[in-house]
């Protein structure tokens, strides 16, 4: 489904992404996790198309992202659902207006199409009645089951999560964790999910991806990712203060 091979980039001659690696099979749910500021949501962004890497190519379903322009780079853009980070919905839209948006821009469906659409999105991630609320008026962990529905609503063939549980408590930040399993499940959509959640995104992911310094250093179902040697792997996920240098400055 998405094929990253050797992608390199820099900012102002700082290297971001250093020949980093990644093949992601359809229908699977892969979580990326890292130290802040190593370039995850960098990776994100390369993969939707947003930002050009200096070398290497992202193939989505065969097709090079990296390499298109225009009308074939908004195609592929519609295989992707995306789940922002906090939400991002827009403020001035009701959560009924914010899930239609996609469909009302993207496809030609008539309005009680529209509308069965997401009313079966908000009983789908649980908010049943809530679609004449507006975003102030609910709670963050509302506003990233809105998020949720609305990157679904187009039925995508991918949707991506940047660090979709930021801010919220263990208790919210579980159930969208379960959410996300849930609605995995029932689309069957692939997922990657930028995460800083050890050990909760365990129990989420069917692989894990550790990035570290511009590249993938390991990669491996949940079990092998916690049993891993690896010294860059073994102190972030137990937060030790004990391993290599690199990460202690």
């Amino acid at each position: 489904m998405i094929e990253i091979v050797d992608i390199r980039k820099a900012f102002k001659r700082q290297a971001v992404l250093n020949g980093l690696n990644l093949t992601i099979s359809k229908g699977e749910l892969v979580a990326i996790i890292g130290q802040s500021g190593g370039g995850k949501s960098v990776l994100l962004k390369h993969m939707i198309g947003l930002i050009k890497p200096d070398e290497g190519h992202i193939f989505i379903e065969g097709a090079d992202i990296t390499a298109v322009h225009g009308r074939e780079i908004d195609e592929i853009r519609k295989k992707f659902g995306v789940v922002f980070q906090e939400g991002a919905l827009f403020d001035s839209l009701t959560v009924f207006g914010n899930i239609a948006f996609p469909l009302r821009e993207r496809t030609t469906l008539n309005e009680k199409k529209v509308r069965e659409r997401v009313f079966q999105a908000l009983d789908d991630v649980g908010l049943k009645g809530m679609g004449n609320k507006h975003p102030a008026e609910i709670s963050g962990g509302m506003k990233r089951r809105v998020a949720l529905a609305r990157a679904l609503i187009t039925e995508p063939s991918i949707v991506l999560f940047d660090e979709p549980t930021t801010g919220l408590d263990p208790i919210i930040l579980h159930s969208i964790h379960r959410l996300i399993s849930v609605t995995h499940k029932k689309y069957g959509f692939t997922g990657v999910i930028i995460s800083h959640e050890i050990p909760e995104i365990f129990s989420v992911a069917d692989r894990i991806a550790m990035l570290y310094n511009g590249t993938i250093v390991e990669a491996g179902t949940p079990e092998e990712i916690q049993r891993s040697s690896n010294p860059y792997v073994r102190q972030f996920i137990t937060g030790s203060l004990e391993g290599p240098v690199e990460l202690l400055s």
